[in-house]
């Protein structure tokens, strides 16, 4: 019928098919290889940074011997690495499903705030920051367990 509108048009793609599009995007994904192939290094740089410290601290007199500063500083060095080893899980991700995955940031924002805890010296710093980290921490930890919940729900077949 005439001067009605019809359903059948097709639904607006996000990323429209032309070429300067197109480009942008092949970009950002070269970007990307860019950032991962980066980030390999600096977990490395990390690992070697692991090393140096557990080799400066257990070299001091008294040798072989670690007081608590030492094995937070340790722990610190430890987590920035497996922090870095998630940023890298991040890029792999985008790369592979052009995306990232809810899970895996809230995963990798969780470990950054644990480390500033495992470091905090709660000596230097006000209850008002203690509270807000712990805040900040259960807030990640419940959205990542949502974030996770919500996943096995969409895998489970429902049966009702």
């Amino acid at each position: 019928m005439k001067g009605q509108e019809t359903d059948t048009e097709p639904p607006l793609e996000p990323y429209p098919d032309e070429p300067l599009i197109g480009h942008l995007r092949a970009s950002i994904r070269h970007a990307a290889r860019v950032l991962a192939v980066l980030m390999v290094l600096v977990i490395w740089w990390g690992v070697a940074d692991v090393v140096y410290v557990l080799y400066s601290r257990v070299s001091v007199h008294p040798y072989y011997l670690l007081e608590i500063s030492d094995i937070l500083a340790t722990f610190g060095a430890f987590m920035a690495v497996l922090i870095a080893i998630e940023v890298f899980v991040n890029i792999v991700s985008y790369l592979q499903e052009d995306g990232l995955h809810l899970d895996i940031v809230l995963a990798t924002a969780y470990m950054a705030v644990l480390r500033k805890i495992v470091i905090l010296d709660y000596k230097e710093i006000s209850p008002d920051y203690v509270y807000a980290t712990a805040a900040l921490a259960l807030a990640l930890s419940i959205g990542y367990w949502l974030t996770r919940s919500l996943q096995r729900a969409q895998l489970t077949p429902h049966d009702h």
